[in-house]
């Protein structure tokens, strides 16, 4: 976990410049989605643009618990840095939904330890984490299927994801849209399964987006792919 620190900035420097980059506004939007901080990514952005990658200060960062600090960890972190249990430590004390998010999708994907946490996160007891597991799932079966039960898969999904807790039906949902987007073969299947369990079918979606729902999302990117 060690790291350099070209800059020489300090987390409580860092802490310090987020706080004044707090917007009352933004926190409220926030806090609506069980994210407890006021600083506008596109604020985070940029302050981990000017200060670079940086994985003595990411982890220092990350150690403050400040959900600010922790997205902005993520974004200067090195992912292949982390060893195996650093990560599965870190994805167990997300405390927030987009803390949980941008390390999986930012810093776990990008890990040689991804496969191995995969299949432990998969059949963890806990949802928070199984969905993690499922949301790594669903990055393989779009892009690195090869030795996946893509039935087994479905099977699963059928039988579990109805009465899922919300965090774990999001991503086991996400993984049923993308069998039926990416594999031909399980399409209609996925599309029956997603009809006859509905979870999310009157999920509000805004003018221009694509409704989370399984059918309508696998046939929307199915007819944009092939230009239909």
């Amino acid at each position: 976990m060690a790291g350099t620190n070209p800059t020489g900035t300090t987390p409580a420097e860092v802490l310090a410049e987020l706080a004044g980059l707090e917007d009352p506004k933004a926190r409220a939007v926030n806090e609506r989605h069980g994210d407890d901080h006021g600083v506008t990514l596109g604020k985070l952005r940029a302050l981990a643009k000017r200060l670079k990658t940086q994985q003595e200060l990411a982890c220092g960062l990350w150690e403050t618990d400040d959900t600010a600090a922790r997205l902005l960890a993520i974004l200067i972190c090195r992912p292949k840095a982390f060893e195996r249990d650093e990560l599965d430590a870190m994805l167990r004390g997300a405390r927030t939904p987009k803390v949980h998010d941008w390390l999986v999708n930012y810093v776990v994907k990008k890990s040689p330890h991804a496969e191995d946490l995969r299949l432990a996160w998969s059949a963890d007891p806990d949802p928070v984490v199984a969905s993690a597991g499922w949301a790594l799932t669903a990055e393989r079966v779009a892009k690195k299927p090869e030795g996946l039960d893509l039935a087994g898969l479905l099977d699963v999904i059928e039988a579990e994801m109805k009465n899922a807790p919300d965090r774990l039906q999001w991503a086991m949902n996400h993984c049923l849209a993308r069998i039926g987007i990416e594999h031909t073969e399980y399409r209609a299947r996925a599309i029956a399964i997603g009809e006859r369990l509905e979870v999310l079918k009157d999920y509000p979606t805004p003018p221009g987006c694509t409704s989370p729902y399984a059918p309508v999302w696998i046939n929307e990117l199915v007819r944009r792919k092939h230009g239909k």
